[in-house]
């Protein structure tokens, strides 16, 4: 019997160890807790946009509207659209490709561009927007000291591309 002592102190001291040290999941969190939501940087208001989309129009549609008429159109177009799931998609793509080429992917640029004459196209010589994942090369911990700031580059990726676009302005 005294020899049964310690071990009953023992246990009851390890699981209440492990009750206190231990991470505890409620079961209303299930497996994945609930993500922080933040703001990014640089959210502006829609009176920002509608004014942004304004001058717009006062200094570039008629510039580049004449241009989609020589080619047969009356207007360019004016925005592209992706589904929310393909941009989620896009984005873990692109991260998992650029870690295995050797990038830190930091960001992405939107470049506009032109499909050009693709006969029979309904997007011959329309403008486009394709998105390009940007960064810098990944450093080895063991390189020598570098005192600049990495430069933010378009990484070597299949850009994203191929929205729906259309030429209505954005509403008033």
């Amino acid at each position: 019997m005294k020899n049964l002592r310690p071990l009953i102190i023992g246990i009851i001291i390890g699981a209440l160890a492990t009750y206190f040290f231990c991470p505890r999941q409620s079961i209303e969190e299930g497996n994945n807790p609930p993500k922080k939501i933040v703001k990014p940087k640089g959210v502006i208001s829609v009176e920002a946009a509608k004014i942004l989309n304004n001058n717009w129009n006062k200094e570039r549609k008629q510039a580049v509207d004449s241009a989609a008429r020589r080619y047969g159109r009356e207007k360019d177009n004016r925005w592209v659209w992706w589904p929310v799931e393909d941009v989620e998609n896009y984005l873990t793509y692109a991260k998992h490709y650029s870690d295995s080429i050797g990038y830190n992917m930091t960001g992405l640029r939107v470049y506009l561009g032109v499909y050009g004459n693709i006969k029979g196209s309904k997007k011959q010589n329309l403008t486009t927007m394709f998105v390009v994942p940007t960064g810098n090369k990944a450093q080895s911990n063991a390189s020598t000291l570098n005192f600049l700031p990495p430069t933010e580059e378009d990484i070597p990726i299949p850009p994203l591309n191929n929205g729906s676009g259309g030429n209505q302005n954005y509403p008033q």
